[in-house]
């Protein structure tokens, strides 16, 4: 198959969960540094980082969602690619887009009924316990993770019909 150039909006998809992902990480680091300081606090001073668990709890949750359109749009989610190794690359193609329309399905539904969370959780005024933090800010990254993970699953999935994927014709991503 002769190597194509990506589209534009395929490459800007690209770039922006690269760095979201990135952001991901910054934002598992600061969970993690405050896990260190709490618990070097409480071992040497008798001190630790209150509410730590709040902080814990709502930075991985949205680390994790950073992280899954990356995943999605690089094929770094889960796959059996044991089962499909051997396959042609149509079969391999068909495949893919199958995997990608059900990644969009789950990623806009989950886009839809998160969105409907964060109003309930604006509306009712919920936050944590300890900093009195409102919960429905956490929900912001989620939703732009999950719209991301529309365009990455979306973008997989137009790479997959036309056979143009950048994995499959050796392209570094």
């Amino acid at each position: 198959m002769a190597t194509t150039n990506p589209h534009p909006a395929s490459l800007l998809v690209r770039r922006a969960t690269a760095i979201w992902a990135l952001l991901g990480g910054v934002v598992i680091g600061l969970v993690v540094a405050a896990n260190v300081w709490s618990v070097a606090g409480g071992a040497l001073f008798s001190r630790p980082v209150p509410g730590v668990y709040e902080i814990v709890q709502v930075g991985v949750a949205m680390g994790m969602f950073m992280f899954l359109p990356y995943c999605q749009i690089t094929g770094a989610n889960v796959s059996a690619d044991i089962f499909t190794a051997r396959l042609r690359g149509r079969a391999q193609d068909s495949l893919a887009a199958l995997g990608s329309t059900i990644a969009l399905a789950f990623a806009a539904f989950l886009l839809w009924r998160m969105y409907y969370g964060l109003i309930d959780l604006q509306e009712y005024r919920e936050t944590t316990t300890i900093y009195q933090f409102p919960i429905w800010i956490a929900y912001v990254p989620v939703l732009i993770s999950l719209a991301l993970l529309s365009l990455a699953a979306l973008v997989n999935l137009i790479e997959a019909v036309t056979g143009t994927t950048p994995e499959r014709e050796g392209a570094v991503h």
